[in-house]
């Protein structure tokens, strides 16, 4: 090989440079296998999950996943054969939809001395994997085509959740999909159980930057407020805690697992309750 060919060439990282690297990221929200036996702490593990949610073909398409953090369901769209994969997300901690009290506090308590910005964790898991995926600084609220495009298949995981209005958010993600779009999204077991067939929400107060949790049904309807046509759900399943989160490995006492009962009997699981499901944007009036 030339040197012409070589230049600008990086040779990977080492497995002692893959793990430093890992470790200089203060917060991982998801569990990721990043090749070199490294698999990241995370909050949330998503691998047991992944394959029982109702994904489309992605095979050769063009795709969005909306809200990735650390871009676990952006590489996987990538795993399944996508295209192109573009993930968007808001670039600094200190734009979320934080309530008026925590606007100060809460982005200050998420830097764990890493600063407001987000994207360091996936950036890290990007150039592990080799990824092609594109992420790109961009709020759910101004999603549009002129501004990026339309995509054949677009995901979003557990963001309605943070968001003050989940339904102008949904008609935004819609205005950008031609295609199918796959939503999960975290739900309240006992409303769940309770209402199974009724539309329902706990409301959070924007505690933690936290908002709307709805039933199952109500995940249901507010895809379908946004303009979509649902075509297929699933069962509620748990997504199982990671080595991070602050719950994991602990034993609950009687309190914690009365808690812990509504969420084991709607999804079987141990974990946080989720629901997910596969629409297609709808017939809009004019």
């Amino acid at each position: 090989m030339s040197n012409e060919e070589t230049a600008g060439t990086e040779a990977p990282p080492t497995s002692t440079e893959a793990r430093e690297l890992v470790a200089s990221n203060p917060l991982w929200y998801h569990v990721l296998e990043l090749g070199h036996g490294l698999v990241t702490p995370g909050w949330f593990d998503l691998r047991p999950i992944v394959g029982s949610m109702p994904w489309p073909d992605v095979a050769g398409k063009r795709c969005l996943d909306v809200g990735p953090y650390d871009g676990f369901l952006s590489f996987e769209l990538e795993r399944r054969g996508a295209a192109e994969v573009i993930a968007v997300d808001i670039g600094d901690a200190t734009e979320w939809d934080w309530a008026l009290r925590e606007r100060r506090s809460g982005p200050q308590a998420l830097s764990v001395g890493g600063g407001t910005r987000t994207g360091r964790g996936f950036e890290i898991a990007k150039e592990l994997l080799g990824s092609n995926v594109e992420r790109r600084e961009l709020n759910v609220y101004d999603l549009s085509p002129d501004v990026i495009g339309h995509f054949d298949v677009v995901v979003c995981g557990t963001l309605m959740l943070h968001l003050k209005g989940p339904i102008a958010a949904l008609e935004a993600i819609r205005s950008v999909c031609t295609g199918h779009f796959l939503s999960s999204e975290q739900i309240d077991p006992l409303l769940t159980a309770l209402q199974p067939n009724r539309p329902s929400a706990y409301q959070k107060g924007g505690l933690n930057c936290q908002w709307w949790v709805p039933n199952a049904a109500g995940h249901r309807a507010m895809v379908a407020a946004a303009g979509f046509e649902i075509e297929r759900t699933i069962r509620p399943y748990a997504v199982p805690l990671g080595p991070d989160h602050r719950d994991a490995g602990t034993t609950p006492g009687a309190r914690g697992r009365l808690r812990q009962l509504p969420g084991r009997l709607v999804t079987g699981g141990l974990g946080v309750p989720h629901s997910a499901l596969l629409a297609r944007p709808g017939a809009i009036e004019e």
